[in-house]
């Protein structure tokens, strides 16, 4: 069963070839199996069978919807009543949430079966899931490399068939980046479509929540039922959801994709730039007109996100202090101590390195030469995609320069770590959609190719990542081993 797709499953448990009951034994069974690659932080399973018995009685009534019975995970960075939500941190070891986040509370009235949650890199923090407090996850394509980061243990399970499809977030790749790792489609929509209530911040305007597949008529399923105005987050857009399966199967004859020169000269690894010269013409063959473009703003990125980004989790991370919740110090002797020991024994190596730079870049006497500065960078950036997205349809390119590195190859070296999320920065710092789709391999490592779109235009990158899908099955490939 666990080879099948999100779409695959939902048809048979309506057709009764099995239960959804027999389907959740069949993944936490596959979960106790793989546990090697440390893809879960917590793992529901009572609560996952008693939900899937409910399940199995609202298919016998006929109000299931398209997700109900369907074994799910949720990255360990939304809230789950009952349930501990970690965001891969000491901090927040002994944190059992009281409440669900919006995207948890959508997809259980939609009947989803929550299997558990999933590993990712402390806060959000990483480009290759080795700053959790709980371990590096492992890459089921080889698991002496990294699945990527943050959602990388959403990465590693979807791939690994420990879950049908996973939630993830992405505040500078960190969805699309672990996808294209893993060889999985990743989708991270338009800042604004997903709610963020209860989604742990760690920079407010650029966190996203999005889905993770196999393919992207499954991302399309989900991505359904997790979007929507919602009135608890003041950043939900409030804008009409549209079907996105509707339009899947919609021709791509006439489509202008640009290539921005910027993302395909130096530091893309040579066998990814022939991979996805070869999947790019692809979409020649189904009708597309390809451009050369340039988006000249793109080289400030990196610069621009690492002030931004580390500003904006100095803010939100302040809150965890040791009087509230999580963790607490052992016997302080005054307020100082309290703090200073809690946040210094609760928060992990690159935690702190982030809020000390947006500590910085908040002082004053650099705010405006830094953070100032990052922001006017910011809407260069943006005004680069408007102009760009006004001559081609979308955009495309590579989501990372190289394939899976292995673990501890860049953990010591930040800079190198973060030039691993070069071409998927600027995506977040402009809010517009992108996704990662399964484009080939190189040396036997999956390799993405990233789709970027017009704001709210979630629907035609799924339209277009389907068609691609129809006429190539890199999507359907599973490590050896897993299958």
């Amino acid at each position: 069963m666990h080879t099948k797709t999100l779409l695959e499953l939902a048809q048979g448990l309506r057709s009764g070839d099995f239960s959804s009951v027999e389907l959740t034994r069949s993944f936490l069974n596959r979960i106790k199996q793989y546990q090697n690659l440390n893809a879960y932080i917590t793992v529901t399973e009572e609560a996952a069978l008693q939900n899937a018995e409910a399940a199995d009685a609202r298919l016998a009534n006929g109000t299931a919807e398209m997700l109900t019975g369907i074994p799910i995970a949720q990255k360990d960075i939304f809230c789950t009543l009952g349930v501990k939500t970690t965001c891969g941190s000491k901090m927040l070891d002994n944190f059992t949430a009281p409440y669900n986040a919006t995207v948890v509370e959508k997809l259980n009235q939609a009947g989803a079966v929550m299997l558990g949650k999933l590993n990712m890199d402390e806060f959000a923090m990483g480009s290759s899931n080795e700053t959790s407090y709980y371990g590096a996850v492992k890459n089921p394509w080889n698991i002496n490399t990294v699945p990527g980061g943050s959602s990388g243990g959403s990465a590693a399970a979807v791939a690994a068939r420990l879950a049908v499809c996973a939630t993830g977030t992405d505040t500078g790749g960190s969805i699309r980046q672990p996808a294209a790792l893993c060889g999985i489609t990743g989708l991270k929509p338009t800042y604004g479509r997903v709610s963020r209530y209860g989604m742990i911040a760690y920079a407010s305007s650029l966190d996203q929540g999005g889905p993770m597949n196999r393919s992207a008529e499954d991302a399309a399923i989900l991505l359904q039922a997790m979007a929507g105005f919602d009135e608890k987050d003041s950043t939900s857009v409030d804008l009409p959801v549209p079907n996105y399966r509707a339009g899947l199967n919609n021709s791509l004859a006439g489509l202008k994709i640009g290539l921005p020169k910027e993302f395909f000269g130096e530091g893309l690894n040579g066998g990814m730039a022939a991979t996805l010269e070869t999947a790019i013409n692809e979409f020649s063959k189904l009708g597309a007109e390809i451009k050369e473009i340039s988006m000249p703003a793109l080289k400030l990125a990196i610069p621009a996100y690492y002030v931004i980004a580390p500003a904006e989790c100095s803010a939100n991370l302040s809150r965890f202090d040791g009087v509230r919740y999580g963790y607490r110090c052992e016997n302080p002797v005054d307020l100082t101590d309290l703090y200073t020991r809690s946040r210094g024994e609760g928060f992990g190596k690159e935690v702190k390195r982030r809020i000390l730079i947006g500590t910085y870049a908040l002082s004053a006497g650099y705010y405006d030469a830094y953070y100032i500065k990052a922001q006017k960078i910011r809407r260069l950036i943006s005004d680069d995609f408007k102009n760009a997205l006004s001559e081609v349809d979308v955009l495309m390119g590579p989501v990372t320069p190289t394939t899976a590195f292995g673990i501890g190859e860049k953990i010591d070296n930040p800079i190198e770590m973060y030039l691993s999320d070069i071409y998927t920065i600027a995506i977040n710092l402009a809010g517009v959609p992108a996704l990662s789709v399964p484009a080939g391999f190189v040396a036997g490592m999956p390799v993405g190719l990233q789709i970027i779109g017009n704001y709210f235009a979630e629907d035609k990158l799924l339209n277009i990542a389907h068609q691609y899908q129809q006429v190539t099955d890199w999507h359907l490939h599973t490590p050896k081993g897993f299958e």
